[in-house]
């Protein structure tokens, strides 16, 4: 089953994450994609890019299945599988607390790491 990793695209932390997910996702499920890009514009998917406080999107292929936020990382870690699944109990934690968390980061992240000037979209 394929997945695709939406993301903001002049964000240099989601950036950096992305390359890191490719280099992870050693089962190659997950197509990497910019918000800023067409494919997302012809989703729905391109204000998640916002820089108050976007966030990624992961989409299920199968079914068009979106998520965002916490959920988003929970299911990314479901799919990277090994390891990263311990990550999977974060279900249990209340997701207005993990939203939160997610909120804070996204707000700060080009305070963070600053603005990319080039899409850095993985192979």
């Amino acid at each position: 089953m394929g997945w695709v990793f939406f993301f903001d695209g002049e964000c240099a932390f989601c950036s950096r994450t992305v390359q890191w997910v490719s280099w992870a996702d050693r089962h190659r499920r997950l197509v990497f994609e910019p918000l800023q890009g067409e494919f997302a514009e012809s989703l729905g998917f391109s204000d998640y890019a916002s820089p108050d406080g976007g966030t990624i999107v992961l989409m299920r292929e199968s079914d068009r299945r979106a998520f965002v936020r916490s959920d988003a990382l929970i299911e990314l870690a479901r799919i990277l599988g090994g390891g990263w699944r311990f990550f999977v109990l974060a279900r249990f934690i209340p997701q207005r607390m993990r939203d939160g968390a997610y909120d804070w980061i996204a707000r700060n992240r080009f305070r963070l790491m600053g603005k990319s000037h080039a899409c850095q979209v993985p192979k």
